[in-house]
């Protein structure tokens, strides 16, 4: 059985209200590989079956890394 893992990513510098392109490229990034982004205030998650979740990870962070990004933090769990 596949388990679905949970991903959180957090990506500074943080502008409240103007996410500037090292923001917006991530999130495009992780819907290229989630059936659902959820774009929050401080954070956004998204879920990935198992065999996915590497591919994930790596475009978010590479994005986000290429636009500018200072810092890239990462929450992963695994949900079920």
């Amino acid at each position: 059985m596949t388990s679905v893992v949970r991903v959180e990513f957090t990506i500074e510098p943080f502008v409240e209200g103007r996410p500037g392109e090292h923001v917006t490229a991530a999130i495009e990034a992780a819907r290229r590989h989630s059936a659902a982004v959820d774009v929050g205030p401080f954070g956004t998650v998204c879920e990935a079956g198992e065999g996915a979740v590497a591919a994930l990870i790596g475009a978010v962070v590479d994005a986000a890394v290429r636009n500018g990004a200072s810092h890239v933090a990462l929450n992963v769990e695994v949900v079920g």
